[in-house]
């Protein structure tokens, strides 16, 4: 099984004990009461969620990208826009837990939470159970194949095989993109109820490309023509030169639980001769799954 690219596997983990003297920092402790007073007084009143710790802690997490390997203190605070003191507090209290580990005075994201990511039952059975019709795929199309699902208004693609050749990097695993714009979104957008249709019009239609399809109405033409030929073409929306080709799949032939496409540049995608092998590989990851 293909683990995500970006984790890195380190033999040695930083998890408890005081940082070098170089990098050190102490909050006063008149700011730490403040904050303990904000956090029990959002707590009683039931304020935002925002406020509570969980709330501090999830931007902190999501500060990292797959492009970093460790960021400062200095850099937590300016991405999470959290106060120093608050995240210089939880960043040593997600360190004592793993989740975060120390390099030298930096962070970075801990072992602990791909371990516990690798725990989330659904998404491991249907990565089980589509990867060797990914690698069949790939087989016969020499291209690069994504297999997504639904979460919110993204698509967030839990697998992603691809031929030495040219790789679009625009994906990857874990990573998620907007559902109105992708070969995969637009799949399961046609096939999902009317609700999320109207959610996706009132987050705003944003270009990624010239391509982009911005316009509600041609976007409800378009996943009206989807939902009628069972299959999706999109066409440079994300990515300048690439295309994506994309199914819904279904388990046991009712239930929507994601999409399966192949992508390519342009100039290469053959969308009439790759459309039959990509939904015979959905029907066989819908069987898989019944």
């Amino acid at each position: 099984m293909k683990a995500p690219a970006d984790v890195a596997m380190s033999g040695q983990r930083f998890l408890a004990g005081p940082a070098p003297h170089a990098c050190s920092f102490s909050a006063r402790p008149a700011a730490l009461e403040s904050e303990a007073a904000s956090d029990a007084a959002a707590a009683a009143a039931g304020a935002d969620p925002m406020n509570s710790v969980l709330g501090k802690v999830r931007p902190i997490l999501e500060a990292f990208t797959s492009d970093d390997a460790a960021l400062s203190l200095a850099e937590l605070v300016r991405r999470s826009g959290a106060a120093k003191a608050t995240v210089h507090r939880l960043a040593q209290e997600l360190v004592t837990w793993g989740l975060l580990e120390r390099e030298g005075c930096d962070y970075r994201l801990g072992l602990r939470l791909f371990e516990l990511g690798q725990r989330v039952h659904r998404q491991r059975i249907l990565r089980e159970a589509v990867q060797p019709y990914m690698e069949d795929l790939l087989l016969i199309t020499r291209e690069t194949i994504h297999f997504a699902i639904h979460d919110s208004l993204d698509v967030v693609y839990l697998d992603k095989i691809f031929p030495h050749r040219g790789l679009n990097a625009e994906s990857r695993v874990a990573g998620r993109l907007p559902l109105y714009c992708t070969g995969t979104g637009k799949a399961i957008l046609a096939h999902s109820p009317p609700s999320l249709f109207v959610d996706v019009i009132r987050s705003g239609l944003k270009p990624l490309t010239r391509h982009t399809v911005i316009s509600p109405g041609r976007l409800r033409a378009q996943l009206d023509v989807i939902r009628q030929e069972g299959i999706a073409l999109e066409s440079e929306e994300i990515r300048l030169g690439y295309a994506s080709l994309a199914v819904p799949v279904f388990a046991g032939g009712t239930t929507l639980v994601g999409a399966l496409s192949i992508t390519a540049p342009t100039y290469r995608m053959d969308a009439a001769g790759h459309a039959t092998a990509l939904r015979t590989a959905a029907l066989g990851i819908g069987r898989s799954l019944a």
